[in-house]
């Protein structure tokens, strides 16, 4: 595993985190800033990263098989993401599920995945919408920790009809979202406040007791196994 020593003293571990979004990287280096980690992303490589199909019926299925990629790729210990998004008020079949940018087998551009979504809350109302998360961390073939935790579910938002004008660049669906504790849209929210509904606190505290498993025991703990 590569290390960085800063002029502090402090040594820091180099992760991937196995991602080609700059808002969610961007993201993820803010609110994990407090621990001893450098996060870089695929775009901060030389070498071209691998297609991933995410094709597994859960957000946990398609962490790990892009996670494991992304090590058989770049040997270096890396992490991946990755989401549902799930409605209280639409049937069954029009759930996006882990499907979120593909409709019908067709990837959707981030201004088509606005008027997709505005067009469900225009035919059902307001969306009562969660995110349940995922995340996998591959340090090497025989520590791999998985966790897909109800404090890494977003909290329940709704997704509106009518978009604002305003653009984030990889995070299109946040143009419709609002805040239900309050009222406030996604973009009047305080910046920090944003970034915690981005990464949820779920994904600081896996960090956490994998890095405090680290210091204490060499990654003693479960050695050969996988953390779920």
């Amino acid at each position: 595993m590569k290390e960085k020593t800063y002029d502090n003293g402090a040594v820091k571990l180099r992760l991937l985190y196995g991602t080609g979004n700059p808002a969610k990287l961007a993201a993820m280096r803010q609110r994990l800033c407090g621990l001893p980690v450098e996060i870089v992303g695929l775009c901060d490589l030389d070498i071209t990263p691998p297609e991933v199909e995410e094709d597994g019926a859960t957000p946990l299925e398609n962490a790990k098989k892009k996670a494991l990629s992304y090590y058989r790729t770049f040997h270096i210990p890396v992490f991946s993401c990755d989401s549902g998004l799930y409605f209280e008020n639409v049937p069954q079949e029009l759930q996006p599920g882990v499907y979120v940018r593909r409709v019908d087998g067709v990837c959707l551009s981030d201004e088509e995945m606005i008027r997709y979504y505005s067009g469900l809350a225009e035919q059902f109302g307001d969306l009562q919408a969660q995110y349940k998360n995922a995340i996998c961390l591959v340090l090497d073939e025989e520590h791999i920790y998985l966790a897909m935790d109800e404090d890494m579910a977003s909290e329940p938002f709704l997704l509106t009809a009518k978009p604002r004008p305003q653009r984030e660049p990889g995070f299109p669906l946040d143009s419709l979202s609002v805040d239900r504790k309050t009222g406030k849209h996604f973009y009047d929210l305080e910046e920090d406040v944003l970034n915690q509904a981005i990464v949820e606190d779920g994904f600081l505290r896996f960090f956490q007791e994998v890095l405090g498993g680290m210091k204490s025991d060499s990654i003693g703990r479960g050695k050969g196994n996988e953390r779920n």
